[in-house]
């Protein structure tokens, strides 16, 4: 019996020894406290083929911003529907069914398509983006909603991203896309990604701000200029993100070739950093980004931030871009 009870305070002084150190680890993480990260963002924006019938656009749209708290409790990214920011875009005029909700909510667009809104009524097929990026999450709900509580049928697909969408619409395998407003604005105007003008089409509404983030697991990465010499994803050859890495890179007087650069989409980037097979990665995507969420379950995450110096270069040289903050905690 004195033997068992032995054997016994001998397990339990163990556990509380082993408790003790998971306790002490856990009161000293050597990873350093989260903080904000400098960087700036793209528009999200959803366009549409110019021959959807102006009412299905309407009723697309104002399904979308009239229930803004039930679609935020199925996505927060619904948090940041504003009419304001939905109604400001100048560099491809309106669909006409999106501009009539705007003037109705007293929003004027800054111009409205042409000869748009005059097709037949179908079913609509959203291209949206990879399965591990924003866009395909809340293109599902948004898609699943409107489909639930009128009488549109939309389904959301996965794709290559906004050039893939672009060219998509323009062969008609979409009628909705998502894009980013400076992918959109070079398609529209036949610029770097797109050899000849792709027209087809016309804004519905732009939805909310995509960031430019610089993610790592290296806690020593701190700014742009620490990924000289490092091998680093700047997104798929010829990809929307790949403009903006160049972008941020020439803002700071660097290239592509000052870097080992590899072209990956966002969940093969993520799975390269968690295999460590790369020392950083530009994803373009509103945060937070579900690849990168899943990444931060592996370890602890990164994001590098812009200095006001080199943030204000890069404004300066492509307006389309916009200052943003990711608040510290958000990964």
């Amino acid at each position: 019996m004195k033997k068992i009870v032995s054997i016994l305070l001998a397990v339990l002084m163990l556990t509380a020894m082993f408790a003790g150190c998971a306790k002490k680890e856990a009161a000293s993480p050597d990873a350093p406290a989260p903080t904000d990260a400098d960087t700036v963002a793209v528009g999200a924006v959803i366009i549409a083929r110019d021959d959807i019938p102006e009412d299905d656009v309407y009723k697309l749209v104002s399904t979308i911003f009239d229930n803004k708290d039930a679609i935020t409790e199925q996505h927060a990214k619904g948090g940041e529907l504003d009419l304001d920011f939905a109604s400001s875009v100048t560099s491809v005029p309106y669909h006409p069914g999106a501009a009539k909700y705007f003037e109705e909510q007293g929003k004027q667009v800054a111009s409205v398509k042409e000869g748009a809104g005059q097709g037949a009524t179908g079913a609509l097929t959203f291209g949206t983006g990879g399965d591990t990026g924003t866009y395909y999450a809340y293109g599902g709900v948004l898609s699943s909603f409107v489909s639930s509580n009128t009488d549109l049928i939309v389904t959301a697909v996965t794709s290559g991203g906004s050039q893939a969408n672009i060219e998509d619409l323009a062969a008609g395998n979409v009628q909705l896309a998502f894009v980013q407003s400076d992918v959109m604005s070079y398609g529209y105007n036949g610029e770097r990604l797109f050899e000849s003008k792709v027209e087809g089409f016309s804004t519905v509404a732009a939805l909310y701000m995509e960031q430019v983030q610089i993610v790592t697991t290296n806690a020593e990465i701190k700014s742009v200029a620490d990924l000289k010499g490092k091998t680093v994803s700047i997104g798929a050859a010829g990809s929307g993100v790949y403009f903006n890495a160049l972008d941020v890179l020439e803002s700071y007087g660097m290239g592509e070739n000052d870097i080992s650069a590899v072209y990956q989409s966002f969940g093969d980037s993520a799975d390269s950093l968690k295999d460590g097979k790369i020392d950083a990665a530009f994803i373009v995507a509103g945060a937070p980004t579900p690849a990168i969420i899943d990444l931060a379950t592996a370890g602890p995450v990164y994001l590098v931030s812009l200095d006001d110096e080199h943030t204000s270069t890069l404004l300066e040289s492509s307006p389309y871009y916009s200052a943003f903050t990711v608040p510290a905690g958000t990964y």
